[in-house]
């Protein structure tokens, strides 16, 4: 096994143990109204967001468009010298 594997099987480990100790309920208040809530709920719920926000910002970014190359295959296209001499002989 890697060692992101065993990273990843105790932090799991722990998350869980966390989650199973919390389980009695907490008043919660949000936007001026208080609710009771599990603790446990809670954690997961906070968990859960962590996990999409830290793929969210971990994902690779999207190829930039590279202009100048674009614009440097434009220029040889409308280049008439961009045949090999044996191209412009079979032409003749």
């Amino acid at each position: 096994m890697s060692i992101k594997t065993i990273f990843i099987v105790v932090i799991t480990i722990l998350l869980t143990a966390a989650l199973a100790q919390n389980t009695d309920k907490v008043p919660f208040t949000f936007l001026f109204t208080n609710f009771y809530v599990s603790k446990l709920m809670l954690m997961a719920v906070v968990a859960i967001l962590a996990f999409i926000l830290g793929i969210m910002v971990g994902r690779p970014k999207r190829a930039k468009f590279d202009i100048e190359g674009y614009h440097d295959n434009i220029r040889k296209k409308e280049d008439p010298n961009t045949l090999s001499d044996e191209d412009k002989d079979y032409i003749r």
